[in-house]
C-alpha cells in the first residue's frame, strides 16, 4: 500500500463520512484507524503505536504545531475579553448604526478580510470576532460569514507578499532561487485566489446565492441562526459588558496586528540586521504569532484594567473561557494533523509525485492545468495547502527550470499554489476551513457543505485560465478572460435567480 492509490483512502474516506454523516470527529478518527491499519499492515499493537505515538503523539508535541495551538488558545482569550468588555457588542451598535444594508456588511466583512493578510489563521478568528455581532445584526446567516471569512483568508494571503504563506512558499523555491521573487512572479496566474475574489464581491453586491447557502441566507432573514450556529446572537450580547467602547475592541485588534507583524519579522532575523522583506521571508510563522498574540493580550488585559471596563478577576476568568471557546477547533486541529500524518507515512507524496511526472512528458501545455486540478485533489484529501506546495512545486521546477526561461515554470508554480489554496478551502478537515466556522461560530460541515459549490465553480473557471495561459503565455490576457468568463458565469446564475422569483 506504500506509494499507492491507497495511502490517499484513510482521507478520502474521513471526508466522504464527513459529508454523509454531518460529524466530523468520528469520521476524522475512522480515516485515522484506516491509515494506521494499512501502515502497520492490520497488526492490533502496530495500529494503536502508529496512531497514538507516532501520530497523535508527535503531532501534538512537533514545535509548530503547538505554536498554532497556542496561537488559537491567546486569540480564544483575546476575543473572550473583548466580548466580556463589551468592546464587541459596541462595535456591532456602531457599526448597525454606520452600516446599515445586508450588502454593506458583507463588502466590509471583505474588506476587512483582505486587509488582515498576514496570516490566514489570524484572518479567520479575527474577522470573525469583530463582524459576528455585526452580521448577526443585519441577519447575514454564519454560513455566508464564515464563506467570507474563508475566502478572505488562504486566498488572500497566498497573494500578498508580505505573508506568512509568502515566507512558505519561498522556502520550497530550489536552492539558489529568490523564492519571494518566484512567489511575486506567480501572483497574476494566481487565477483561484484572484478570481474568489471576484466572486464574493459581486456575491455581496448582487444579493445572489446558490447551493445550500440560499437556505441559510433564508432562514437567517428570519432571524433562524440557530440551526447553524454554535451559539446564538441573543447569548452572545447578553454576555457582554455595559461599559465597553469601540476602542476596547479596535485598539486590541490594532495592538494584534502590530504584535504579530513584529514577532514574524523578529523571528527572521530583522532585528539582527535582516532587511523587513527577508526577515518575513525567513519568519517562524508559528512562534511569530505566539509572540504577537501574546504581546496582544498582555496589552489588552492592561488597557481594560486601567479604562475600569473589567476587573483583574474578570481578566483571569477569560482565560479558560476563552480556552474552552477553542476545544471544538484544536480538537479538530488535532486529529486532522494526525490524519495527514497517516497518509505521509503511506507514501502519499510519492505518489502524487510519480502521477505529475508521468503526465509532464505528453501533455506540456496541458501540464499547467494538470498541476491545478493535482494541487486541488491533494490538498482537500490531506486539508494542508503547505504540505502541498512543499510536495509539488520541486517537481514542476524540475520539469521547467526557471533557468530556461520557459513563461511554463511561472504559470506551473502558479498552478501549485491556486490548486491547493482550492483543495485545502473545499476540504473538510483543512485548519483554515476549521477555524473559519470557529471564527464565525457556524457548524462545521455546514460552512463546508454551503461553501462547495461556491469553491468548485471558481475552479472550474481557474482550470479554463491555465489551459489559455500555457498556450498564450501572457499574465494580463488570461487574467482578463478568466475575470470575464467569471461575471459571465455569475450573471448567469444571477438572471437565473430573478427569473425563478418571478416565476
Amino acid at each position: 500500500m506504500q506509494g499507492t492509490f491507497w495511502a490517499l483512502v484513510p482521507a478520502i474516506v474521513a471526508i466522504v463520512l464527513a459529508l454523509i454523516t454531518k460529524e466530523a470527529y468520528s469520521s476524522l478518527f475512522v480515516g485515522i484507524i484506516m491509515g494506521g491499519l494499512f501502515f502497520s499492515g492490520f497488526s492490533f499493537t502496530g495500529t494503536l503505536k502508529h496512531i497514538f505515538s507516532e501520530g497523535l503523539v508527535a503531532q501534538l508535541s512537533d514545535p509548530y504545531n503547538v505554536g498554532i495551538l497556542i496561537f488559537l488558545v491567546f486569540l480564544g482569550i483575546i476575543v473572550c475579553l473583548m466580548n466580556k468588555a463589551g468592546g464587541s457588542s459596541a462595535f456591532g451598535k456602531w457599526a448597525a448604526e454606520h452600516v446599515k444594508s445586508r450588502v454593506g456588511v458583507q463588502l466590509a466583512t471583505t474588506f476587512l478580510g483582505i486587509l488582515i493578510f498576514i496570516d490566514d489563521y489570524f484572518n479567520c478568528l479575527t474577522v470573525g470576532s469583530v463582524m459576528r455581532p455585526v452580521t448577526d445584526r443585519q441577519k447575514v446567516s454564519r454560513a455566508k460569514l464564515a464563506y467570507l471569512i474563508d475566502s478572505t483568508a488562504a486566498p488572500i494571503c497566498i497573494i500578498a507578499p508580505i505573508s506568512s504563506w509568502a515566507a512558505a512558499v519561498s522556502g520550497f523555491a530550489p536552492e539558489g532561487t529568490n523564492g519571494l521573487l518566484l512567489f511575486i512572479r506567480a501572483i497574476p496566474y494566481n487565477y483561484y485566489a484572484i478570481l474568489t475574489i471576484v466572486m464574493m464581491l459581486f456575491l455581496a453586491i448582487s444579493g445572489m446565492d446558490y447551493g445550500p447557502m440560499v437556505q441559510h441566507e433564508e432562514n437567517a432573514r428570519k432571524g433562524d441562526f440557530l440551526s447553524i450556529a454554535t451559539d446564538s446572537p441573543a447569548d452572545a450580547d447578553s454576555a457582554a459588558g455595559t461599559k465597553g467602547r469601540v476602542i476596547d475592541l479596535v485598539l486590541p485588534i490594532i495592538v494584534l496586528i502590530i504584535s504579530c507583524v513584529i514577532g514574524m519579522i523578529y523571528t527572521g532575523g530583522f532585528f539582527s540586521g535582516e532587511s523587513f522583506i527577508n526577515s518575513f521571508a525567513n519568519s517562524d510563522a508559528s512562534v511569530g504569532l505566539v509572540l504577537g498574540s501574546f504581546g496582544g493580550l498582555a496589552v489588552t488585559i492592561v488597557f481594560y484594567l486601567i479604562r475600569r471596563v473589567l476587573a483583574f478577576k474578570d481578566c483571569m476568568s477569560c482565560i479558560t473561557e476563552g480556552f474552552k471557546a477553542m476545544v471544538p477547533a484544536i480538537t479538530i486541529l488535532a486529529l486532522a494533523w494526525t490524519l495527514k500524518s497517516m497518509t505521509d507515512s503511506l507514501g502519499a507524496a510519492a505518489y502524487v509525485a510519480g502521477i505529475v511526472e508521468k503526465t509532464a512528458g505528453g501533455l506540456l501545455l496541458f501540464l499547467p492545468a494538470v498541476v491545478f486540478v493535482i494541487a486541488c485533489l491533494l490538498a482537500f484529501a490531506t486539508g494542508t495547502s503547505w504540505g502541498t506546495f512543499g510536495i509539488l512545486i520541486p517537481i514542476t521546477l524540475n520539469v521547467f527550470p526557471l533557468q530556461s526561461g520557459n513563461p511554463l515554470s511561472i504559470i506551473c508554480v502558479a498552478a501549485c499554489m491556486a490548486g491547493a489554496v482550492c483543495g485545502d478551502h473545499c476540504s473538510p478537515i483543512s485548519d483554515t476551513t476549521i477555524m473559519s466556522s470557529a471564527g464565525a461560530k457556524c457548524k462545521h460541515l455546514v460552512h463546508v457543505s454551503t461553501q462547495l459549490p461556491y469553491a468548485l465553480s471558481v475552479a472550474a473557471v481557474s482550470f479554463v485560465c491555465y489551459v489559455i495561459a500555457a498556450f498564450v503565455k501572457n499574465a494580463v490576457i488570461s487574467l482578463l478572460t478568466g475575470i470575464i468568463l467569471m461575471l459571465a458565469f455569475l450573471f448567469f446564475m444571477y438572471k437565473r435567480q430573478q427569473a425563478g422569483k418571478k416565476a
